[in-house]
């Protein structure tokens, strides 16, 4: 289930990027929409980090051992 919120919270990012540099290639307003959008993109990268902390802490998310 938390891989899924993973891959969710990535998907989300991706699709908040696009959105961000549609506005700022076509946007003239002068609204914050690229602004907004800077703001949600970093809000998905901290809950990003968040959610891959809790697997790592929890074991649900296992980390490679080292190769030597």
């Amino acid at each position: 289930m938390l891989k899924f919120f993973i891959v969710l919270t990535l998907i989300a990012l991706v699709a908040s990027l696009a959105s961000s540099f549609f506005f700022l290639m076509k946007d003239d307003s002068r609204r914050h929409r690229v602004v907004n959008s800077l703001i949600l993109r970093v809000s998905l990268s901290a809950l990003l980090l968040i959610l891959i902390a809790v697997g790592i802490m929890t074991g649900t998310l296992a980390l490679n051992p080292r190769p030597y």
